[in-house]
């Protein structure tokens, strides 16, 4: 009885004092809940680099396995090094509505910081965001990777690597997250359907028109020839990985987790992102078996990627049925970019292009549709500005590499196979690579 009466009390005290519900959270609680949001999806977006590997490794021809393995962890290892060398003052030190910041490694120390500001008035550590913002050039290098795939030599992709890390995606960055002029406009992009994925996409169409196709991929006519990938189960683990890292990719992008708000707009973030993956699979999975009477795993895998695309340039504005649309709808066009891009003799091994750049295209002009803070008008400017920088700077770089150092496996080499050829070894060593001459 006793302890009922205690319990009792501290009932009617909380049901008298209603105002202490809606408590403001503490400045410093604040910035450790902020700081956390930004480790934490970094770690989930530094996870999709292990996505991305297994998904191409799964997609490419046996001997070339070790290889797209090795490119991936190094672009990682580089576009980090970048990013922290010129990348980040480039993008987000002084742009204050311009075109770009300050060149320059970043730096900060935030134990100094809190010493000076005890008020916690910068909201997060520095290192915290500096760490998020890092791993997202990361992803935008690994939509390359996959697309010039099996006949790109390893130093000059590297090269390239570290000239979209440290400069081309942080200028296009600037533009838009910096506080750039895009910025100020009111385009938008919440987490990179187009400063992240339509960048990597566009970098790769370059690379892959500049480098050519594989050995084999289309005969004397002109018709595409198929190279079935490796592995498909390692392909699918790369998808759900992705679909895993996604939800730091999108969620973290709120950028701020200290409020009531802000925790539940990251729970709609979260949500409207896997129902956009969900929409993807079905739709892509449900029109393969309409078309070719058999439904394609890859096309399905690829759907999902193409819903998680075009769900990512705004997540937080949809209801979850308009999220499943969105989603569905770059399902949809995936099934159609794949073929038509491969008609157009541009061997693009993962479908990057057609999942990264047409749906990151999609994704960031359906934003209008359910955040009226922005136009197609204006979308469409962001789209075309963003696009054009990216394609120029990427082509122009593609082109120097190609014509000193060279960019291309041989035909000979392309036979005996990548692993061999830059590696010296093999991924599958028991099993050979004979009889894959000419994608047999």
């Amino acid at each position: 009885m006793r302890n009922f009466k205690y319990f009792a009390g501290a009932v009617l005290a909380l049901i008298a004092l209603p105002s202490a519900a809606h408590a403001t959270v503490p400045e410093e609680s604040a910035y450790i809940f902020n700081t956390l949001l930004f480790l934490i999806g970094g770690f989930l977006v530094m996870w999709m680099a292990a996505g991305f590997t297994m998904l191409e490794a799964g997609l490419v021809r046996s001997k070339s396995v070790g290889d797209i393995c090795l490119k991936n962890i190094l672009l990682y290892a580089l576009a980090c090094i970048m990013f922290y060398m010129v990348g980040y003052n480039l993008m987000y030190n002084g742009v204050d509505g311009g075109l770009i910041g300050s060149f320059g490694a970043w730096g900060a120390d935030d134990a100094a910081a809190l010493a000076e500001d005890a008020s916690f008035g910068a909201n997060y550590a520095a290192s915290s965001d500096f760490f998020f913002q890092m791993v997202f050039v990361a992803t935008t290098a690994s939509i390359v990777s996959g697309a010039v795939a099996e006949r790109i030599r390893v130093v000059p992709f590297l090269l390239f690597t570290a000239v979209l890390a440290g400069v081309i995606y942080p200028v296009v960055g600037a533009w838009q997250w910096g506080g750039g002029w895009l910025s100020e406009a009111g385009f938008a992009d919440f987490a990179g359907s187009t400063i992240v994925h339509s960048v990597g996409g566009w970098a790769a169409l370059s690379g892959v028109i500049i480098l050519g196709p594989r050995l084999g991929k289309y005969s004397s006519s002109g018709t595409p020839k198929p190279m079935p990938g490796s592995n498909l189960p390692i392909a699918m683990l790369g998808t759900f990985i992705l679909w895993f890292g996604w939800f730091g990719f999108n969620g973290a992008s709120q950028l701020a987790m200290g409020t009531a708000a802000d925790a539940i707009a990251i729970a709609n973030i979260f949500t409207n992102t896997n129902m956009a993956a969900a929409g993807g699979t079905l739709a892509a999975a449900l029109l393969t078996g309409l078309i070719y009477k058999k439904i394609d795993l890859t096309m399905a895998m690829n759907g999902a990627l193409a819903g998680l695309v075009s769900i990512t340039a705004g997540p937080d504005t949809p209801s979850v049925g308009q999220a499943v649309l969105i989603g569905a709808t770059g399902g949809l066009i995936v099934v159609f970019a794949v073929p038509f891009i491969d008609r157009l003799r541009i061997d693009d091994v993962v479908g990057a292009i057609s999942v990264h750049l047409v749906c990151g295209i999609w994704g960031t002009m359906a934003v209008p549709l359910t955040n009226s803070d922005t136009s197609f008008a204006m979308q469409a400017t962001g789209v075309g500005a963003i696009g054009a920088f990216t394609l120029v700077t990427s082509a122009a770089t593609w082109l120097v590499l190609k014509y000193t150092i060279g960019i291309r496996l041989t035909d000979e080499e392309q036979e005996k196979g990548a692993d061999m050829v830059e590696l010296g070894l093999e991924a599958y060593p028991e099993f050979g690579h004979g009889s894959q001459k000419f994608g047999v």
